[in-house]
Parts: structure tokens; sequence; C-alpha cells
């Protein structure tokens, strides 16, 4: 190879990582949003049986108890927003199989940058499996049982009067206002924070690497509650009688059971 074809060859490959990088530091500054999806898709799913699993890869869920447009079927909003840079165009399906909904995301490739969210709207009556690997979910007006669980993402419960089963490997959880008779939440690495608008028959709330707060209407509990690595306050009235149970475990935070109204 002549030399001087050498340099000419340098200031290619130069500019072409120039070029790399300041598309990354585009797309960093930017990040997509399903938020910004402004004709999000709809679609509607035959629903045989009573109840229902989400199974989601990559987007963030919520999920309401309505009075459905048509007996025996869920309605399901998608927003999506995605690029690539280089590689294949991003893509997002959806699909449903003996009562299980299943959503992915595609978005692989140099500069990959995408955002995908559900709403997913169930008829009454109905109980709830989700296994979502990340993004949050939330869910509200549910009388039946809630089986929520993500690898990466908060989840939020509102208005529910069915037992809940709550977990994330990382996120937050959030019961409000919520009747349910038995509640099980588990956080390995965030806040568990429960507030009950009637009396539970039993709460189990575990964390890892987080506090945890559980506000109970007036009444007698048996109360179990210990921390590690943190503070431990209750403040309700105990009664190693009662029936109605309320544990609280953390290895590194604080426990708060208090009433309702403190």
């Amino acid at each position: 190879m002549a030399r001087s074809a050498l340099p000419r060859i340098r200031t290619r490959a130069i500019a072409v990582t120039g070029a790399m990088v300041a598309l990354v530091v585009t797309a960093s500054a930017c990040g997509a949003s399903a938020g910004d999806d402004k004709d999000p898709e709809h679609r509607s799913f035959a629903l045989q049986g009573r109840t229902l699993t989400v199974d989601s890869d990559d987007s963030a869920l919520d999920i309401v108890a309505a009075d459905s447009h048509q007996a025996g079927r869920i309605e399901v909003t998608r927003w999506f927003q995605g690029s690539v840079a280089v590689g294949d165009d991003p893509k997002v399906t959806w699909s449903m199989k003996d009562d299980r909904l299943k959503l992915r995301m595609t978005c692989s490739g140099v500069v990959a940058d995408c955002s995908a969210k559900h709403r997913i709207e169930v008829p009454r009556g109905v109980s709830v499996v989700v296994r979502d690997g990340d993004g949050r979910v939330t869910a509200r007006g549910f009388e039946e049982a809630l089986d929520i669980r993500t690898t990466d993402g908060s989840v939020t419960v509102k208005d529910s009067t069915g037992p809940l089963k709550l977990r994330t490997d990382d996120g937050s959880i959030r019961a409000l206002g919520v009747e349910s008779r038995q509640v099980r939440a588990r956080s390995k690495d965030g806040s568990v924070r429960l507030e009950l608008a009637s009396v539970p028959d039993l709460v189990e709330s575990r964390a890892d690497d987080g506090s945890i707060t559980i506000a109970l209407p007036h009444e007698s509990y048996r109360v179990t509650a210990t921390a590690d690595d943190g503070s431990v306050k209750v403040s309700v009235p105990r009664d190693e009688s009662s029936s109605h149970v309320v544990s609280a475990k953390t290895k590194d935070g604080s426990i708060r059971v208090r009433a309702a109204a403190e």
C-alpha cells in the first residue's frame, strides 16, 4: 500500500468514529418516550376464562378494571416511540393465546432507543397475573386477585379490594387506598408503602434494601416487625390473640406501622 494512502484511511476512520460518538451523545441527550406517541394503536382481544395473564418483556403497563365495551374481551392501547441508528428497525408486537397477552419489543443495534407503554382495560370480575421484565406497573379498581411481578420497575395498586401479591426485584411498591383482606408485598431493592382503607386479615411485607410503611384502620393487630439495620416503630394497638396479622421485615431500612389517621 502506498504511504500517501495511509493518512486518508486514518482520517476516514476518525470521521466515522466521530460521527458515531455524535450519534450516541445525541441519543443519550434525547431519549425516547412512549408518551410522545400522538397516534397510539388500539386492539381488542377475546378473553375466554376468568384470569388474564400479561406477559411483557419491556413496557410500562397501566391495567384498569373497567366496564368492557364488549363482554369477554380486553381492550389494549399501545404507545411506542423508537429508533435504531444502525440495525433493524425497532418494532412492537402483541398477541393473545390461552388468555395470555404477550407483549414484546425488539430494539437492538447501534444507538438503539425505544420506549413502549400499554393501557389494558380488563372486564370486572377478572383476576390478573402480570409478569413484566422491565417497566413500571400500575393497576386500579380491581375486585379480584392481582398477582404482579416486575424484574425492574415500580408497582402501584390503587382502589382495589381483591387479594394482592406484589413483587419487584428493583423498584418501589405502593398499595394506596386498598380494601384488600390479604396483602403480600416484597421488594428486593426499594421501599414498600401500604395504605389500607379497611381492616385486613393478613399483611406480609418484605424489603431487602428499603423502608416499610404500613398504615392501618383503627383495630388491634398481631404485629411482628424486625429490621436488621434500621429503626422500628409500631403505634397501632397490639394484641397477640388478634386475627388481624401484620408482618414486616427489612434487612436495611426502617419500619413504621401506624394508624391510617396519623
